[in-house]
């Protein structure tokens, strides 16, 4: 990798922040307004998060934060693209990861149903095709047709064999990614996190959104959805529910701004039928992973995948 293309790399990462208001579920009603907020800010998948408790005392609000710093840092450590040392890097690297970690298997059965759900529109193996674009964009040019070609041949998830013992390439050269759903598998990490800790009133959002419960003020958590552009097209209420959305102009892989950077793993195109698809499930992991594959679907594609998944509902696509 060029230097020049490892400063792309790195201006290319999409911003993700994590914001998490928590209400202890005995605090009273008369006292959540003036409850005292702690703060914290880090990092999360390589990009900058935050983080907001409310109404928890000290050693608690410490505790809280250590444990879920811990936990990110835990699931970077796997799924992260740019820690040379975690579980994918290693895996794109050798082509064969033995004792994978759970999370990972987990997630990648998850992607398996997905992509099987979606007829290959959510396929992680397109990890070769970003990275030609990526390269490319360097250049400011487009990859050629012959460079599409050949990268094409490394794309395909029936390519990947998933174990408990191992998990394994079937032709050199292939690599994932997981930027189209572990955002969602690690929110809802989260979440399972600070709810076995006895946090029932909590919002998370990383990028995307899970809900625990209700808002302190007895009412539902509400998130607006946002166009790549900032215009707020939509608003959603969220109990005990996820929301994700996906934009393929949200992140560009040109200078130019011609190219979005949600491909379309079966042809290797730019995806661009939809400029934001946003998704609601139970699941965090399940609306990540569906809004992503829907950002290259036609409508009647996103209404047979719908159907056979009733605990996901979308919420906009335009």
């Amino acid at each position: 990798m060029t230097r020049d293309h490892g400063r792309l790399r790195k201006g290319l990462t999409r911003r993700r922040f994590v914001t998490i208001a928590a209400v202890a579920a005995s605090l009273p009603v008369w006292a959540r307004a003036s409850a005292p907020v702690a703060r914290w800010t880090g990092t999360a998948m390589g990009a900058q998060a935050s983080m907001a408790l409310v109404g928890l005392d000290d050693a608690s609000v410490r505790t809280v934060f250590a444990a879920v710093e811990a936990e990110v840092a835990r699931l970077e450590d796997i799924f992260s693209l740019y820690r040379e040392t975690s579980a994918l890097s290693r895996l794109n690297r050798d082509g064969r990861l033995d004792a994978p970690p759970a999370d990972m298997v987990r997630l990648m059965r998850l992607c398996n149903d997905l992509h099987r759900a979606t007829r290959g529109a959510f396929d992680p193996t397109v990890q070769p095709l970003w990275q030609i674009y990526a390269a490319a964009a360097v250049q400011a040019r487009l990859p050629s047709g012959n460079e599409l070609a050949r990268t094409r041949g490394l794309v395909g998830w029936a390519n990947v064999e998933i174990g408990d013992r191992s998990v394994r390439f079937a032709r050199a050269g292939m690599a994932l990614t997981f930027n189209g759903i572990a955002q969602g598998y690690i929110a809802d990490r989260v979440a399972g996190l600070l709810r076995n800790r006895g946090l029932t009133s909590v919002l998370i959002d990383m990028g995307e959104i899970t809900a625990l419960g209700r808002h302190p003020d007895d009412r539902a958590w509400r998130a607006d959805i946002a166009a790549p552009d900032g215009e707020t097209i939509g608003r959603v209420d969220l109990e005990d529910r996820a929301l994700a959305t996906s934009a393929p102009m949200g992140t560009l892989l040109d200078r130019s701004g011609r190219v979005g950077h949600i491909l379309d793993p079966r042809t290797g195109r730019p995806g661009g039928g939809w400029r934001t698809v946003s998704v609601s499930a139970a699941s965090a992991a399940l609306a990540d992973g569906l809004s992503t594959a829907f950002c290259v679907m036609p409508r009647t594609g996103i209404d047979q995948v719908l159907a056979a998944h009733p605990e996901a509902t979308l919420k906009v696509l335009d």
